[in-house]
């Protein structure tokens, strides 16, 4: 299974930017998946998760500001940025869980991809 993240880059505070990661390979469905980032010195952090059936969950330091979203058919996970923040610079990575026929599940890493938010 590969995870392959995308639409990181530079912008100005208050823009955009919308972050896409699509799943590839052998696997049965996709359980959660979600988006973490990490910044230089920090640890890795969750920013936002979504279930198979829709329920998300939000870090409180961009709820209101970022919206997760998935295309079960497309198996993709996407993150809506908005009114973005010089503090939200970090490499965002995404996150899937799989199942495999047995039903046991693996975790997957995309491979990140870079935010920078300059003031």
């Amino acid at each position: 299974v590969q995870l392959q993240a995308s639409g990181g880059g530079l912008v100005q505070a208050g823009g955009s930017l919308r972050l896409s990661c699509v799943v590839s390979g052998s696997f049965n469905r996709i359980n959660n998946m979600g988006w973490y980032r990490q910044a230089p010195g920090r640890q890795r952090e969750l920013v936002a998760g979504i279930t198979s059936s829709g329920k998300t969950n939000y870090a409180d330091s961009v709820k209101g500001r970022f919206t997760i979203s998935r295309d079960n058919a497309k198996n993709t996970v996407y993150l809506q940025m908005n009114s973005l923040k010089p503090e939200d610079t970090a490499v965002y990575y995404c996150y899937a869980e799989t199942t495999n026929r047995a039903y046991v599940p693996y975790d997957h890493w995309g491979q990140g991809t870079k935010v920078t938010v300059s003031s």
